[in-house]
């Protein structure tokens, strides 16, 4: 197996991972409060998911 014969430069190793990027969470609209959450979780404002009540959020 083929092993470098120097080691690459730290600037090299930085141009490399520069694309290393870490995405923002993906956000949607929740359609009954219409406030922003999460994609695929509960509601956190009003405790529904798919349309269903899920957490209750009364006692708040």
């Amino acid at each position: 197996m083929a092993n470098p014969k120097r080691r690459h430069s730290n600037t090299r190793t930085k141009k490399r991972r520069t694309h290393w990027k870490a995405s923002s969470n993906a956000m949607t609209v929740c359609p009954d409060c219409k406030s922003p959450k999460p994609m695929h979780r509960v509601c956190p404002k009003c405790g529904t998911y798919k349309g269903r009540q899920v957490l209750d959020k009364t006692e708040e």
